[in-house]
């Protein structure tokens, strides 16, 4: 109750106690603040109001809440039939698991290890090849160089038989020794007798040259396969380093190759084993996507509400959501859809399309339209009362979020639309409920003040009726300073506790209801 209804009861109560005539209703120059307000009505809605629906349509499968309920952020309301999403799910697991397999063995693979292994192996292989070959180039060279000895050895007897031989013929072709033949028995000198024939004497030369040719001639046969052995020795010799050339070779062709496929297998791990992680990410996203896709099968409350309104039933097929809301200035809450008188229309509203509607019930917001002069005094952040048509009495705090910066044109009336909210919950309130608010576009505090209704103009002066001493009217010019809707500041004239005298008639609106905050 203001100050000033009870400065005027006080005095009515004592002029009631003593019997005395009703002195003319007073009130006393006071303290306080002088405010200025703009008013306009609008509708409540709930600030965390929400038009909810699937991303995609289907069947509904199971409708989990009614018209009414109080549900819990998170909560779920209603699902679709998902039976293919559980499906794709499935594969895309499957795939997830098969590339991650595939990435398990990239990461585990020995392909290094063998590729190393095989390189030892190959370059032990070159190494016993080499030696090897040298062994054998080393035998071959002896062979070699001993069948050229022994053919130089059967060359010299062959010469010496051949010496031998040449010595003998001309030793044979020599004149033989003569010998005297022996008479025997009846020869000349025995008287008739037959003579012994003399004996042939040979030349031993001449019975050597027969040996000698065999002689030469197995000589020659033993050169010819000594010529022969070396013949064979030193083509073994060559065929067998040409092949100990080859066998190095492709010994060296085995290393080479060997370090080839290290490198590559060096080289191709960490591109084989990006490449998997690659697979791997792309299949958890797959995974990621489906599981998406099966969890906006359920519909759940995003903030804590209550279900206002469903549309569709078990079995029924829904589509996706669709449509937009219009959002109140400053808000994420809707801005109320108003009729137009001009048109029979609406000007604002909420989008179309929802299965689901959801309004909070813990916070409301008073949307209202100001008309362009008023707008134009209405700040953010201003505070305001609200008063509710279903409990006009009751006031209820609240301070404006945001006005619109554009204007909307009701019943031809170029008009702003402000967002106020309450600042105190109220389990009375509704959404939808008609309500007016008073937001302060001007104040000046703890200032001296009297009741505009008792200021009156006296010329170019501001004057006010004061109690003489008789209990007459004495009127008192001041100098205003700031004018509220109830009261004026007073900069000098007056001073506080002062009783100011109301008009006739201003006694009931004195004691009446106060009009915004104060």
């Amino acid at each position: 109750m203001r100050p000033r209804s009870v400065a005027l009861l006080a005095v009515l109560a004592t002029a009631a106690c003593t019997g005395s005539p009703t002195p003319p209703p007073v009130v006393r120059v006071d303290r306080g603040p002088v405010v200025t307000t703009v008013a306009a009505s609008g509708t409540l809605v709930g600030i965390s109001r929400q038009n909810l629906g699937f991303a995609e349509g289907g069947e509904l499968a199971e409708v989990l809440v009614r018209v009414g309920d109080r549900v819990a952020a998170g909560q779920v309301l209603a699902r679709l039939e998902d039976a293919d999403l559980e499906s794709a799910l499935d594969r895309a697991e499957a795939q997830r698991d098969n590339a991650q397999a595939l990435l398990d063995k990239v990461v585990g693979s020995n392909a290094v290890d063998a590729a190393e292994a095989s390189l030892d192996q190959a370059r032990e292989i070159l190494d016993a090849t080499e030696e090897q070959v040298a062994a054998t180039d080393e035998a071959n060279d002896v062979a070699t160089e001993w069948a050229r000895v022994q053919l130089d050895f059967d060359r010299e007897a062959l010469e010496r038989a051949e010496q031998r031989l040449a010595d003998d013929r001309r030793a044979c072709g020599s004149p033989a020794p003569t010998t005297t033949p022996k008479q025997h028995g009846g020869g000349l000198l025995g008287g008739g007798a037959a003579a012994t024939p003399a004996p042939v004497v040979t030349d031993p030369a001449c019975e050597r040259i027969a040996a000698d040719e065999t002689a030469v001639q197995q000589a020659e046969g033993t050169v010819l396969a000594s010529e022969t052995a070396l013949a064979t020795a030193e083509q073994r010799e060559d065929v067998d380093a040409a092949s100990g050339r080859l066998s190095i070779e492709n010994a060296r062709q085995g290393v080479v190759s060997a370090e080839n496929t290290l490198d590559t297998a060096t080289a191709d791990r960490p591109a084989d084993t990006s490449a998997q992680e690659a697979a791997l990410r792309e299949a958890e996203v797959g995974v990621e996507t489906a599981q998406r896709d099966l969890d906006r099968t359920a519909l759940r409350a995003p903030t804590a509400g209550v279900v206002s309104e469903i549309n569709g039933a078990v079995g029924e097929v829904v589509g996706p959501v669709s449509g937009t809301t219009t959002l109140a200035p400053g808000s994420s809450a809707r801005l109320p859809a108003l009729a137009d008188a001009a048109t029979g229309g609406a000007v604002a509203g909420t989008g179309g399309g929802a299965f689901l509607v959801l309004d909070g019930v813990e916070s409301f917001q008073l949307v209202v339209p100001f008309e362009e002069s008023d707008a134009a005094r209405v700040r953010p952040g201003a505070p305001a009362a609200v008063t509710v048509d279903a409990a006009p009495d009751d006031l209820r705090p609240g301070s404006v979020l945001a006005v619109a910066p554009t204007a909307t044109d009701v019943s031809g009336i170029v008009n702003y639309y402000a967002t106020i909210v309450l600042t105190e919950g109220d389990p009375l309130l509704r959404d939808g409920q008609t309500a007016e608010a008073s937001v302060e576009v001007d104040a000046v505090l703890d200032v001296l003040r009297v009741p505009s209704s008792t200021v009156r103009s006296d010329g170019a002066a501001r004057v006010v009726d004061v109690r003489g001493e008789e209990g007459e009217a004495v009127a008192t010019p001041f100098v205003p300073g700031a004018v509220g809707d109830e009261f004026t500041e007073v900069r000098s004239g007056l001073v506080e506790g002062q009783e100011v005298l109301l008009p006739q008639g201003q006694v009931s609106a004195v004691a009446g209801p106060p009009r915004g905050p104060n």
